[in-house]
């Protein structure tokens, strides 16, 4: 094993070295090649939640490499701002404004069809969309609001775009966090929905970030052997609105140590521009595949993940195909 295989290994192990702006400073001295100028020329790229902090530096960073981007967000007026500045960025760039709110199903559904039927293809679909509530809030369809936002939302989403993925040979990344790791894979409806009546926001962000990384499995597995490539990453610790405002503390005792939205953003951004060889799990961070559980958590209950994929399929009435 190379030396930098064994530092990239200790960085990713010491969370605190590997997940702060120290770790991609020396990771860029050895991680693959940045995608080349011009490399999403003629591609069409939507990105969710693009109107502040990772998601908007994704939809720049994506624009500088030549792709149509497509920025989605629930807040029109918030939405036309963030473009209006995209477009001042990057003056030859072409910014779609897409508003929709993920975590309404139904408003997904609507959105979702009149996207596909006027983008008859796409390259990249980014699941970059979050909140996070300190209270257990409710969609309209009654699921618990994370939930709703970080995984059914986006999991109808991308059923609904499919055709046009498969049009253009795309791939799909969900953007989850490294807080994952510290959460386990619910089990249970009751559980899922997080209705046992000890509602934490940041354990429910977590384990909605678990579920991300189960479900981006599930959607490569499904796809293996096709052109369509579904894959995972988390950005590690990343100076956000949302870490502003929900994790003061955090925020307080590592701000000089937090990566920019646009270091969060890089990995994103080089897997659809790229394209690397994945393997199962899927998940990325840096430029690099990294293990979906730490060596002290047990392996996923296959029986778990089943019954969680089957409620994700039955509360978005999408087709349990998996595999």
């Amino acid at each position: 094993m190379a030396i930098t295989d064994l530092l990239d290994a200790a960085l990713d192990r010491s969370v605190v070295l590997g997940y702060t702006s120290l770790g991609s400073r020396l990771r860029r001295r050895w991680w693959p090649a940045d995608p080349a100028p011009g490399s999403l020329a003629g591609k069409r790229v939507l990105v969710t939640g693009a109107t502040s902090g990772i998601g908007e530096a994704m939809a720049g960073s994506f624009a500088r490499l030549g792709a149509t981007v497509h920025v989605l967000g629930r807040n029109a007026d918030k939405l036309a701002g963030v473009a209006r500045e995209l477009r001042l960025e990057h003056p030859n760039a072409t910014i779609v404004e897409e508003v929709c709110d993920v975590g309404d199903l139904d408003a997904v559904r609507d959105w979702g069809e009149a996207f596909a039927d006027r983008v008859p293809g796409l390259d990249g679909l980014v699941h970059n969309a979050g909140t996070m509530t300190d209270t257990r809030t409710e969609s309209p369809q009654g699921h618990e609001l994370q939930l709703a936002v970080h995984v059914l939302g986006p999991h109808l989403m991308t059923e609904l775009l499919l055709p046009a993925l498969t049009a253009a040979r795309g791939i799909v990344v969900w953007m989850s966090t490294g807080g994952m790791y510290g959460a386990a894979l619910p089990d249970g409806e009751d559980a899922i929905e997080y209705r046992d009546g000890t509602y934490r926001g940041v354990s429910a962000y977590a384990r909605t970030k678990r579920m991300q990384v189960v479900l981006a499995d599930a959607w490569a597995r499904r796809y293996d052997g096709t052109d369509v490539r579904v894959e995972s990453m988390h950005p590690g610790w990343v100076e956000t609105p949302g870490v502003a405002t929900h994790l003061p503390r955090f925020r307080s005792l590592t701000r000089p140590l937090l990566r920019t939205a646009e270091d969060g953003a890089d990995t994103a951004v080089w897997l659809v521009a790229t394209r690397p060889p994945s393997e199962p799990g899927h998940l990325w961070h840096d430029r690099a595949q990294r293990p979906t559980t730490f060596g002290w958590q047990r392996d996923q209950d296959p029986a778990a993940v089943a019954r969680f994929l089957d409620y994700v399929a039955i509360s978005t009435e999408t087709p349990p195909d998996w595999d």
